[in-house]
């Protein structure tokens, strides 16, 4: 699955598809496709070795972090 944006060209919208896409499929230029579309939503995920990291900061920084919400 592709995940790209819709840009804005003229009176016309446009997604393109990356290169490598197009020669793993074999695709040639003014070939007929069928494209299904639909809305997606992303989150970001942060890489393992970060993600430990704040996990570790946020749990020594708990304390702090709820006495701001109380007061």
């Amino acid at each position: 699955m592709i995940k790209q944006h819709l840009r804005k060209s003229g009176n016309s919208y446009v997604v393109t598809i990356p290169k490598e896409e197009v020669e793993r499929l074999q695709l040639r230029e003014g070939e007929l496709i069928t494209v299904e579309v639909s809305a997606t939503e992303t989150h970001p995920v942060l890489p393992p070795d970060l993600k430990e990291i704040f996990e570790r900061r946020r749990e020594a920084m708990r304390a702090a972090m709820e006495y701001l919400a109380e007061h």
